[in-house]
C-alpha cells in the first residue's frame, strides 16, 4: 500500500492543489508526505540570462549569481514553511525537501524513496520543459519514475469513487492491482472501464478483470465502450461517475504513440480529475 507521498511544490496555484490532494489521501491511507521544492538550476544558468544582462548593462552574470542563489533559497525556504504550515494545520508532520537541479530529474530521485508522488499538471516553470507544452514535465516523470504518479487538475474535489481504465497490458494489470488496494482500503466503488469494438477481447479483459478483483472487498462494475481511447476515457471522466481516474501508462510502443498519439499524454492534458499513472 501507499505508506509515503512525495508532492512536489513551487509555491504556484497548482501546487497548492496538489497539496490539498496530498492530505486528502495521506489522512485516509495513513501516508507520511514529504514536500519537495527544487530550485531549477536553469534558472541560475541558463544562457537567456547571461545575455541578457550584458546587453542591459547589469553586472556580469558572475557577480549577480550568488545574489540569485540567495533570493532563490530564501523562496524555497518560505515555500517549503508554507507547505509544513498547511500540513501541520490538518494535523500531519511532514518531512520537506530542499535541492537544486533540473526539476524533474529532482522529483525522479527523491520519488525512489516513496511509494506516490502527487504532481500538479502545470507548474511554476512548465515552460522550461522540453517541448514547452503544459504536462510535459508531468509526462517525463511518469514516463521515467517507475512509481505510481498521481497528476493533479486546477481544482480540488474529494474523491468518492474511483474509476480504472483497462486495456489488458502490463501497466493496466499495475493499475488494476493498485486500483484494487485504493478501493478496499478507503471503501470506495470502482468501476473499470473496457474500450473496444471486439466482444471476445471485451469478455476476455472483463473475466481478467473479475478473477482479479475476487479476493478483494471492493464495491465494482464494469463497463464496455467502444470507440477511441482517449476519447471515451474523456467523455466517462467529463460524465461526473468518479473523482479519480487509474490506469496504465504509455502501455504501446513509442512508435506506435509517434503516429497515432499517445492516450496517456491526451488524458493528462485534459483530464478534470486527478489521474493516477502506474507503469
Amino acid at each position: 500500500m501507499i505508506e509515503k507521498i512525495l508532492i512536489p511544490t513551487d509555491g504556484s496555484d497548482g501546487g497548492k492543489t496538489a497539496l490539498e490532494y496530498g492530505i486528502y489521501l495521506a489522512k485516509r491511507l495513513g501516508a507520511q508526505i514529504t514536500g519537495l521544492h527544487v530550485v531549477d538550476i536553469r534558472l541560475m544558468q541558463g544562457p537567456l540570462f547571461t545575455d541578457i544582462s550584458g546587453s542591459i548593462g547589469l553586472p556580469p552574470y558572475q557577480e549577480l549569481l550568488p545574489f540569485m542563489q540567495d533570493g532563490l533559497d530564501e523562496r524555497a525556504e518560505h515555500i517549503l514553511e508554507i507547505f509544513s504550515a498547511k500540513c501541520e494545520q490538518c494535523g500531519l508532520c511532514p518531512e520537506t525537501i530542499k535541492s537544486i537541479g533540473i526539476v524533474d530529474e529532482s522529483i525522479i530521485e527523491a520519488g525512489k524513496e516513496t511509494d506516490l508522488i502527487v504532481l500538479a499538471r502545470r507548474g511554476e516553470h512548465f515552460h522550461f520543459t522540453t517541448s514547452g507544452m503544459i504536462g510535459s514535465t508531468a509526462e517525463s516523470i511518469v514516463r521515467k519514475s517507475g512509481k505510481p504518479v498521481m497528476v493533479i487538475p486546477e481544482v480540488f474535489k474529494e474523491i468518492e469513487s474511483v474509476g480504472l481504465a483497462y486495456d489488458g497490458s502490463v501497466p493496466a494489470d499495475h493499475a488494476l492491482k493498485l486500483a484494487a488496494e485504493l478501493a478496499e482500503y478507503t471503501s470506495w466503488p470502482l468501476t473499470a472501464i473496457i474500450i473496444t469494438d471486439n466482444p471476445s477481447t471485451a469478455d476476455n479483459r472483463s473475466t481478467k478483470i473479475e478473477n482479479f478483483l475476487e479476493p478483494f472487498k471492493v464495491d465494482s462494475e464494469i463497463i464496455i465502450l467502444a470507440g477511441k481511447e482517449d476519447r471515451e476515457i474523456l467523455r466517462f471522466i467529463q460524465d461526473g461517475s468518479v473523482e479519480l481516474m487509474i490506469m496504465g501508462a504509455y502501455g504501446h510502443n513509442r512508435l506506435r504513440e509517434l503516429i497515432v498519439g499517445s492516450t496517456t499524454s491526451s488524458i493528462i492534458r485534459k483530464s478534470t480529475i486527478p489521474v493516477l499513472l502506474t507503469r
